[in-house]
């Protein structure tokens, strides 16, 4: 590739076997709740996933869905993974809640420190909306993370956050439209995004791929980075594939489109564990005590 800084975190993922994945509600533009799911195929895509960031080099770990929760199966969503700390998700919809509790458990069980970033003071979270990009934690406000809880993530982590307005309802999460490549380059759609935000990402990431409205609707965005393997789902536009292999990456497409149906694809069903936030603390420190980390 043309830049040789890889992704530090990316190799280690939490996900969740949709064994009863439904839509039964409808709490973003994609679901339909009249569309049939077909819960075999749902199975085999996940699996065949589950094969495909394997095959890429990662580890995965799994948690048991509960049959109350048909979304868990979307594990980005729980929370933030910040060394041997997880910040829990305070989800929008009730009909989410549960997942929280249930990844409480789970990262309990292994031993992780465990804290919830919102409550009804501040307003909701999802850590679908926030990524660590070069020396920031990229933080979305829109649909589902209300600004307010932007300064708690700064507090907890001690960390610089840098906030983007999601201002497109169908692109809500910024996993939808923001996926890191590297160390310099994301796939980027600022079709979901207010001025302002855009010129913030345009800060952070040197070397945009930037993509349209239309091609973020093939969930192309959503995408795994497993060292220089992206895990793509199938039907993402040849231009954007052909983009990356221009650049050195190695791209493999997986057939998800059964679970588009609850409005997520392959980044919402992966959750990174080996996420360190460091750089984004030392970045904070240094704009607060910038003459003592100077000396």
């Amino acid at each position: 590739m043309a830049e040789d800084r890889p992704l530090s975190w990316g190799r280690h993922y939490l996900m969740c076997r949709p064994e009863h994945f439904r839509v039964d509600y409808a709490i973003n533009p994609w679901m339909d709740t009249t569309s049939p799911v077909d819960h075999d195929l749902v199975l085999a895509q996940w699996d065949g996933l589950v094969e495909a960031i394997e095959r890429a080099g990662a580890t995965v770990e799994r948690i048991r869905q509960n049959p109350e929760t048909p979304d868990m199966v979307y594990a980005m969503n729980y929370g933030i993974v910040d060394g041997d700390h997880v910040a829990l998700t305070n989800f929008r919809y009730e009909q989410r809640r549960p997942e929280a509790e249930a990844a409480e458990w789970w990262f309990g069980e292994l031993g992780f420190r465990t804290s919830r970033i919102a409550d009804a003071r501040v307003g909701s979270f999802e850590a679908g909306d926030a990524f660590l990009v070069g020396d920031s934690l990229l933080v979305a406000a829109g649909p589902r993370t209300d600004l307010a809880t932007h300064d708690v993530l700064a507090e907890t982590f001690g960390v610089r956050v840098a906030s983007v307005a999601i201002v497109h309802p169908a692109l809500y999460h910024l996993d939808l439209s923001f996926c890191p490549l590297d160390e310099t380059r994301a796939i980027v759609a600022p079709s979901a995004w207010d001025a302002e935000g855009w010129r913030t990402v345009q800060a952070l990431v040197p070397d945009p791929l930037v993509i349209t409205e239309q091609e973020a609707f093939t969930f192309c965005a959503n995408s795994v980075v497993v060292g220089n393997v992206v895990v793509m789902p199938s039907g993402a536009p040849t231009r954007v594939v052909r983009a990356l292999e221009a650049w050195g990456f190695d791209v493999e497409l997986v057939d998800v489109s059964e679970l588009h149906k609850g409005g997520g694809s392959i980044r919402c069903m992966t959750l990174p564990l080996d996420t360190n936030l460091d750089a984004a603390r030392l970045s904070a420190a240094a704009e607060r005590w910038p003459t003592a980390l100077a000396g």
